[in-house]
């Protein structure tokens, strides 16, 4: 079905589900539209609405809530940074904002191509020491990105920008802007439980640290900075840039969102069925999740995947269909549209406290406390995308780390798997023969050699078979058995033609020993077994044999 899930069998759990999440994504949202554009709410709030709604028709996770997340806020923030910094008119900077929305309709239709040609399962299949790495360095660069209006400060240039004038934060500390910031985090650290079921700590220090800046005369008689005024109105049409001599940068930024809106939405369905114990269908949330981004991005709003704490606390409260997070879409842009004056009165000081708080809990701390003792080298891969992530590019950490950790993968693979490549001219106590196979080995005395591969051959097991390929000595006759092999690489392929070519060319009878399958269909595409006699073919290791020490003079 086209449709998400969407049931009236339970409208009070999924209306009591959108409500509480309604609540939770109020701040949220506010939080992350100052934070990506630099003090302006409205594109965090709409996303929410838009994304939200979207996704919840058009996804396949009935449960699941989206709207814009941390990691995407991250990745979004440096997009709209690299646009919009050098713009030096009102002009350039309206051209600069509709390139950084045009990047996330871009974002949005690789995730429907994700989606459609069912990529979503090699999505999630990047190794853990770079998904952990990358999602610590989104949560530390957005607990950086926070610090100057934690502190009360104004800073350009982004992470490196911050970073450089840490010093000059540190020494020019606003207190009143400070206090409110430490109230703020506080409240979100320390909240007991049994307040938390009823209100949400986000919501709860929103209220409690604009009421402290209004009433409480040490902070209201403080300059305070504050959101700026936004209209209370439904937002406008945003027309996609596609004109720009950076449209390539634009595909690429507009691939690695998407990709990490994939990852974060996919992870998050995961969670939900946990919870409710059903089972999502991941292309077609790709695509809903795309629809909703593409939306997104064409009315101005940030982009958004599924977001863990509104779903958990969606399913919590009672939600078990897509109609919660329709209410909850309601609910919200009811709320914006009647109370976007009073967002004026709420500092950024509190919304950088949310903010803050929410990087600190992106960085994966469990893994990072034991990376060092589960493997030296997972740690320094780890460690090394957060590096990459903070201080270079999000772009590259992404790519280096995959390479990296992929290039030891496959090394420790080979190393394994060349164990599995054995010549065999007498007993070996590695290799399970039987009395009859033992017995004809012996008979031979040296001139009947077997060559034995077992288990899957990637092109790293090709050094491996030339290696052993060459040790071979003056035998008469070789037996290669590749009845164990269940998968054949082409590069080992190509390896193995050469060693029975040679032993060909240098006068010894070659025997084969395949099954079928995959690698026999892959040698005889090589049309390697054209070159070899019937009677040279088998199924049998045992037959090979025979034949080979039959054939001795």
């Amino acid at each position: 079905m086209f449709l998400n899930h969407i049931s009236t069998q339970n409208i009070k759990g999924d209306a009591f589900g959108g409500l509480t999440a309604a609540v939770v994504a109020l701040p949220m949202a506010l939080a992350f539209g100052v934070a990506a554009t630099g003090g302006d709410p409205g594109p965090g709030l709409w996303g929410a609405v838009i994304i939200g709604l979207v996704a919840a028709f058009f996804g396949g996770t009935p449960t699941l809530i989206s709207e814009p997340t941390g990691p995407m806020t991250v990745v979004f923030a440096t997009v709209f940074l690299s646009f919009t910094s050098q713009a030096s008119s009102a002009e350039e900077l309206k051209t600069g904002m509709a390139m950084a929305f045009t990047v996330v309709i871009l974002a949005g239709l690789f995730q429907i191509l994700f989606g459609v040609f069912r990529l979503g399962r090699y999505i999630t299949q990047m190794p853990y020491t770079v998904i952990s790495g990358f999602m610590s360095g989104i949560g530390a660069i957005l607990v950086i990105l926070q610090l100057p209006a934690f502190l009360g400060q104004q800073v350009e240039g982004g992470v490196k920008g911050t970073l450089m004038r840490i010093p000059y934060l540190i020494t020019h500390v606003d207190q009143p802007e400070l206090i409110l910031g430490l109230i703020t985090v506080a409240i979100l650290w320390f909240t007991p439980a049994a307040i938390k079921r009823f209100c949400p700590p986000q919501l709860l220090a929103l209220v409690i640290g604009t009421l402290l800046s209004l009433y409480l005369p040490a902070l209201a008689a403080a300059d305070l900075a504050r959101i700026p005024e936004f209209k209370a109105s439904l937002p406008g049409f945003n027309v996609p840039n596609f004109s720009s001599d950076q449209l390539g940068l634009m595909f690429v930024d507009g691939a690695v969102l998407g990709m990490l809106g994939c990852i974060d939405a996919l992870l998050t369905s995961v969670v939900a069925d946990s919870l409710t114990r059903t089972e999502h269908n991941s292309n077609k949330e790709l695509v809903g999740q795309g629809l909703a981004n593409i939306t997104s991005g064409l009315f101005g709003g940030l982009p958004g995947a599924g977001a863990t704490m509104g779903t958990v606390v969606n399913i919590q409260a009672g939600g078990r269909s897509a109609l919660s997070g329709i209410i909850r879409a309601v609910i919200l842009m009811v709320v914006i549209l009647a109370a976007a004056p009073l967002a004026s009165t709420i500092p950024l000081a509190v919304l950088a406290g949310i903010a803050l708080k929410v990087g600190i809990d992106i960085i994966d701390w469990d893994f990072l406390q034991r990376a060092h003792h589960l493997s030296l080298k997972a740690a320094l891969i780890t460690y090394g995308v957060i590096a990459l992530t903070v201080l270079v590019d999000l772009i590259a950490a992404v790519g280096i780390g995959v390479f990296v950790a992929n290039v030891l993968t496959i090394d420790r693979m080979s190393a394994l798997q060349s164990k599995r490549v054995k010549t065999i001219s007498t007993a070996d106590d590695d290799v399970e023969l039987s009395d009859e196979e033992q017995e004809l080995i012996d008979k031979a005395a040296g001139r009947v050699l077997l060559f034995q591969l077992a288990g899957p051959m990637i092109f790293g097991v090709a050094k491996a078979i030339s290696r052993e390929h060459n040790a071979i000595g003056d035998c008469e006759s070789v037996v290669f058995d590749l009845h164990e092999v269940s998968h054949l690489g082409v590069t080992a392929s190509l390896a193995l033609e050469n060693a029975i070519k040679e032993a060909i060319e240098v006068g010894r009878t070659v025997h084969l020993v395949l099954l079928p399958g995959a690698t026999r269909k892959r040698l005889e595409k090589l049309k390697l077994l054209q070159q070899l006699p019937e009677e040279c073919i088998t199924s049998d290791r045992c037959e090979a044999l025979r034949r080979a020490v039959s054939a001795l003079n």
